[in-house]
């Protein structure tokens, strides 16, 4: 251990040393200082990445990795070892049949040996491994990612970030106490047109922001994610890890994989879908964290095993006196608006945007007022705007760019693990709402509900043994 721990400090000490010459010269003498670099990389230095978790979005980060030229893919980790082998001929016939495009296509070759693991504490413990990307079930992200960071590793973590609040807080706090670079998969922080709304509506695009709204709708009506009884797990899956911190319980065939969503000891589609666009709401608006949540809804129409809701519609108050909707529709089709993913109502317009463009409608004046339209109708594509050589318009990609170049540069990536757990956050608020079946006041520097007791029981569970955060 000690002879590979000094290999691998000589390593990134030449690379260091090679990197900032090659930087001082870029930049006319004007380089940073050394004491402002942790591990930078030479420019054919590569990035050896270890990735946990292989399943669906697991493979989809592969391969996006796997695209950039200073990757190395030098490990995998998965609880179901077809998908660590990358072998789909061995993968359980009944998975593929179920849910067809969300197993994997697996069969990758790679240039060079990948080292396998079955227990993600041992791919951790290899020095050779720069970073990871955590890619596993929800109710995983806190323990791997904090043992990443004390590991040393720098981590890309998918969202959403935590299955509990208080996760987010420690996971934070652990990244404090390190040099880690850590990034969270919230892929439209890697989007140009977010990325431009984001810096002109809080520069007053739009006048002040009243009301933003989102939606996910999905039709699952009538047997949605079906009713299955307790089976033994498919062979080479260790159900037992899958499950790590959450109790223990019978595997079931619409539980794992992919079906977790539905569960709300692992997942939830506020989690899933809602933080997605609840982050880039919050990020247009420059807000930090509601004051207040309300939530209607519950399981009503859709016949399936699921424990979450398949209606559902979530409040948020600001401080600033605006509000945010989310909607959960997942017995009906359809749209709820006429162009785009989110809806922001401003004094001077409103906007609809997607990851591919947006619309601009100027205001009307309405009764008793006299003012004219202030603002101009707007359209903007992004397919419109030439790209930089090298470059994508897939937002995750552009994620996956940025983390690597902060691996280098140590600089913070487009969404650190503090704007990951804040987004996370409102999802676990709006669950909280819904199971209380009240208004709820949440103070987001203590991050407590102040009017309610028993709200605060659910901002953390008590992990299964041996496992401990």
């Amino acid at each position: 251990m000690k002879k590979n721990s000094s290999i691998l400090s000589s390593r990134r000490e030449f690379i260091a040393k090679t990197t900032m010459a090659t930087a001082a010269l870029a930049l006319g003498g004007n380089a940073l200082a050394a004491a402002n670099y942790n591990r930078i990389y030479g420019a054919n230095e590569k990035i050896r990445m270890g990735f946990i978790g292989l399943g669906n979005r697991g493979s989809q980060l592969l391969r996006l990795f796997m695209a950039q030229p200073d990757v190395e893919v030098a490990a995998f980790c998965d609880v179901y070892e077809p998908y660590m082998l990358r072998d789909r001929s061995r993968v359980e016939p009944r998975w593929i049949k179920e849910l067809g495009s969300q197993i994997p296509a697996l069969g990758e070759t790679f240039p060079n040996e990948v080292k396998k693991y079955s227990d993600y504490r041992k791919l951790l413990e290899d020095k050779s491994i720069d970073a990871v990307v955590i890619a596993t079930p929800d109710h995983w992200h806190a323990l791997q990612t904090i043992h990443a960071i004390e590991s040393g590793k720098d981590v890309y973590v998918e969202k959403p970030l935590t299955i509990t609040i208080r996760e987010g807080r420690m996971m934070v706090e652990a990244q404090a106490r390190s040099k880690q670079i850590v990034a969270v998969g919230l892929n439209r922080r890697g989007n140009m047109v977010y990325q431009k709304l984001a810096k002109e509506v809080t520069a007053g695009k739009i006048g002040r922001i009243s009301v933003a709204r989102a939606f996910r709708i999905n039709n699952m009506f009538p047997d949605g994610i079906g009713k299955y009884k307790p089976e033994n797990p498919p062979k080479d899956f260790n159900w037992d890890m899958w499950l790590g911190p959450r109790a223990y319980r019978p595997y079931q065939y619409n539980i794992a994989p992919y079906k977790f969503r539905w569960w709300s000891d692992y997942s939830s589609q506020m989690g899933n879908w809602g933080v997605h666009y609840l982050d880039v709401i919050r990020w247009m608006m420059g807000e930090t964290a509601p004051v207040a949540v309300t939530a209607q809804g519950g399981k009503y129409f859709v016949n399936d095993d699921r424990d979450i809701p398949d209606t559902m519609e979530v409040t948020f108050e600001f401080a600033s006196g605006a509000i945010a909707i989310f909607c959960i529709y997942e017995a009906s089709s359809g749209s709820l608006f006429p162009y785009g993913e989110v809806e922001l109502r401003g004094t001077k317009g409103t906007l609809y945007a997607s990851e591919s463009g947006y619309r601009i409608t100027g205001a009307r004046p309405g009764q008793f007022q006299t003012w004219s339209k202030q603002i101009e109708d707007e359209t903007f594509e992004s397919k419109d705007v030439p790209l930089p050589d090298g470059s994508s318009r897939d937002s995750t990609a552009g994620l996956v760019r940025n983390f690597l170049d902060c691996i280098k540069s140590r600089q913070t990536p487009l969404c650190p693990l503090e704007e990951g757990h804040r987004s996370t956050t409102f999802a676990h608020l709006a669950n909280i709402a819904l199971k209380m079946k009240a208004r709820l006041e949440w103070d987001p520097v203590k991050e407590r509900f102040t009017n309610n007791d028993t709200a605060n029981q659910y901002l953390h569970y008590e992990y299964r043994k041996p496992w401990k955060l």
